[in-house]
């Protein structure tokens, strides 16, 4: 029978920060202990049964005695917090120099050419959460049509514009000159729009974002899963991150739960395979945000529809909930934070309550996988899959 697995990424829900955390200055910083710790809900019964909160360094009343799934928690090997990099790492390609980031703006020089390429003087250029610079230059914005770049800790060019007046292609042309011109010494991971409008004197960033990411730099297990004849679907960014390479098929989302129904609706084909989903807004909308109530509130959904995506699940699949970096809400600045990961593992034939402690990295997933399914080896990572199947 056909085997399938289906990688959920958590996006940003860290577990604790890794030992070179101070390098980052994410010292302390734990995202899911810190919701914990101000979330007045602790009602998350289906994954506290599958063993996320049993996993070292989370204290909480929810361990379970007798977990049903397997659980632990990934080290970053690739230096960094980025999503790209987290995710290329789960794939099975390390990234050893980061992508560059430009804390205190892009060159004067570069803004002017890209400035000339697209027509209209631009507005920001500095690094700031994406809901503050849209406060401190929407009105300038919304008088001048001059689109909003910004940054942040990641290795990232993002553009802004209030779509009711901008047309979104328009927005996505700038995006994709952007692209075109970021290479070489000047290369980020993604350029990124950002459309957004206006209700009530409320900035609401529209469900159009679009990444355009580098490629990967080498094979990962997308690749490996398709040459090997099986099918990858990519839900939510997944698409963007890996630049489209080695899916077979992308599926946009417009939210966690979108994602959710997306995921659920994809595990009712019959296909051998991977499905790889993203939930962007536990750090899109909270982490980024600071929000520890919303966080929790996010993950609440979530765990209320996690007992759906278990009854989905056929004799031969493995499930497997993870995250690609930590983006603490009670943690200072905007960014994402250097964290640990947790890793679930569940399905028909797969043990229940194994601790696999703390794993060397992220790439062990793709390595569990590759195996599972019967692909070529990635090359890097180390598979657990022994320890975890009957």
């Amino acid at each position: 029978m056909d085997k399938r697995v289906i990688l959920i990424v958590l996006d940003s829900l860290g577990v604790g920060a890794l030992d070179d955390a101070q390098l980052y200055g994410d010292l302390g910083s734990n995202t899911l202990q810190h919701i914990l710790d101000n979330y007045p809900n602790h009602a998350f019964p289906n994954l506290a049964d599958l063993g996320l909160f049993n996993i070292d360094g989370i204290k909480s009343e929810l361990k379970s005695i007798s977990p049903k799934g397997s659980y632990g928690r990934l080290k970053e090997i690739s230096p960094g917090k980025d999503t790209i990099t987290g995710h290329w790492e789960i794939a099975g390609l390390l990234t050893m120099i980061p992508f560059r980031t430009f804390p205190d703006g892009f060159p004067k020089e570069f803004i002017s050419a890209y400035e000339e390429r697209i027509g209209i003087k631009t507005l920001g250029n500095y690094a700031a959460s994406g809901i503050d610079i849209l406060h401190q230059l929407g009105p300038k914005h919304n008088e001048t049509l001059s689109p909003i770049v910004y940054t942040s800790a990641d290795s990232v060019f993002q553009i802004a514009v209030n779509v009711d007046l901008v047309p979104l292609a328009k927005l996505y042309e700038y995006c994709e000159i952007a692209r075109e011109m970021l290479v070489g010494e000047m290369q980020v991971g993604r350029v990124i729009a950002r459309p957004f409008i206006i209700r009530n004197n409320e900035y609401i960033r529209t469900s159009d974002r679009k990444d355009y990411a580098v490629s990967p730099t080498g094979k990962t297990m997308l690749d490996n899963i398709g040459e090997s004849g099986q099918i990858v679907v990519g839900v939510g960014k997944i698409g963007d991150i890996f630049n489209e390479t080695g899916i077979t098929k992308s599926i946009h989302t417009i939210s966690n739960m979108d994602g959710v129904d997306q995921t659920l609706r994809e595990m009712k084909e019959d296909f051998a395979g991977l499905i790889f989903t993203n939930l962007v807004d536990f750090d899109s909308k909270y982490g980024h945000r600071r929000d520890p109530i919303g966080y929790g509130n996010a993950i609440k959904d979530f765990d209320d529809r996690l007992p759906e995506i278990i009854r989905g699940l056929k004799e031969n699949d493995m499930l497997i909930l993870c995250a690609d970096h930590g983006n603490d809400p009670m943690h200072s600045g905007w960014d994402h934070t250097r964290e640990y990961v947790p890793i679930i593992i569940y399905g028909k034939h797969f043990s229940s309550n194994i601790n696999l402690g703390s794993t060397h990295g992220f790439s062990d997933i793709g390595a569990t996988i590759c195996e599972y399914l019967r692909a070529k080896k990635t090359n890097i990572g180390e598979s657990f899959l022994e320890k975890v199947i009957r």
